[in-house]
């Protein structure tokens, strides 16, 4: 049996689910069934593709929804899970069983594998330490922002691979490597040294650069990278930086996308009180209450400056 699994692309989180759900299936229904993997990103375009659902098993993993007949199994934790409310009406009447959300879990792995026990008796065990840390990297539970912007353990090393890796066939190896194999053991791969080494210096040299563009105000942090052509960066930088401020907002561009980022500061004097993906949401985007994005089309910096200096003001209020 030929399973696809359709994941959140340069995401931890989305490729633990990936890794685990393709555990739980093997486990549970196929042990001699193969798997393929496909990343997804959040774009102003279209997300689903019909060429995508082409497995004799398709699974979505921590993305949004899809209606079309031919998907099997999903699973995703995002307040912003839906792109219509059409869609959501659609899930409402799932009768499959196979179609599960619950947003009160910080991370869709760890939403998996309580549903795989609690629903369908089934455990990994050796899993837990892949569990237990795309919970604490999707849900931000850092015991601070300095921890975070260090990298010092194996998943957080893995992370920055996995988010700024071009493409996603070494995303892909990482999964495989995720369903059986440590953190460590992973991280210390010939080719994911190869990656992580450069990948960690411009980490290094990404504090610098936003240092220099970053500007807070009424606890808000605010920063254009266009310039910078710096497509991704540790988002608890800006706290680090800034450990006093609620908020940040920022305007990025990538190869398939420009985007605005909204965040909060896991570690805030004040707690935020403002929910980002609903903000978010009013602009074709989402996310998470705490964390959340928008993706205009490339070139569109314009309308994504005037977006984030909108956002920027209501979060000063």
């Amino acid at each position: 049996m030929r399973v696809r699994i359709l994941y959140h692309d340069h995401c931890f989180d989305g490729a633990a689910s990936a890794a685990f759900f393709s555990r739980f299936f093997e486990g549970k229904y196929d042990p001699r069934a193969t798997f393929e993997f496909t990343g997804l990103a959040h774009k102003a375009s279209q997300l689903f593709e019909d060429s995508l659902f082409d497995g004799d098993v398709n699974a979505i993993v921590d993305f949004k929804y899809s209606p079309d007949s031919r998907l099997t199994w999903w699973f995703d934790h995002h307040q912003s899970a839906f792109l219509s409310a059409e869609d959501a009406e659609h899930f409402k009447h799932d009768s499959s069983g196979r179609k599960l959300y619950d947003p009160s879990f910080s991370s869709c792995t760890m939403f998996i594998a309580h549903v795989a026990q609690e629903k369908f008796g089934y455990q990994a065990p050796d899993l837990s330490e892949l569990v237990e840390w795309a919970d604490i990297i999707d849900g931000a539970r850092y015991s601070s922002a300095q921890e975070a912007v260090e990298l010092r353990a194996p998943a957080m090393k893995l992370t920055l691979v996995i988010e700024s890796a071009k493409g996603s066939e070494i995303i892909h190896k990482i999964i495989r490597w995720m369903r059986h194999r440590s953190l460590g053991e992973i991280i210390l791969e010939p080719e994911i040294q190869g990656l992580y080494k450069p990948l960690y210096e411009r980490h290094i040299r990404s504090i610098d650069i936003i240092r220099n563009h970053a500007r807070a105000q009424n606890g808000v942090i605010f920063f254009d990278l266009v310039s910078e052509g710096l497509e991704g960066y540790n988002k608890f930088i800006p706290y680090h930086l800034f450990p006093n401020s609620t908020y940040t907002v920022s305007v990025s561009n990538s190869s398939f996308r420009t985007k605005v980022s909204v965040g909060s500061n896991p570690w805030a004097p004040e707690i935020p009180t403002h929910n980002l993906a609903t903000i978010c949401e009013r602009y074709g985007g989402g996310g998470h209450p705490r964390v959340g994005a928008i993706s205009f089309e490339i070139g569109a910096v314009d309308q994504a400056r005037q977006v984030a200096e909108e956002i920027k003001q209501e979060l000063e209020h």
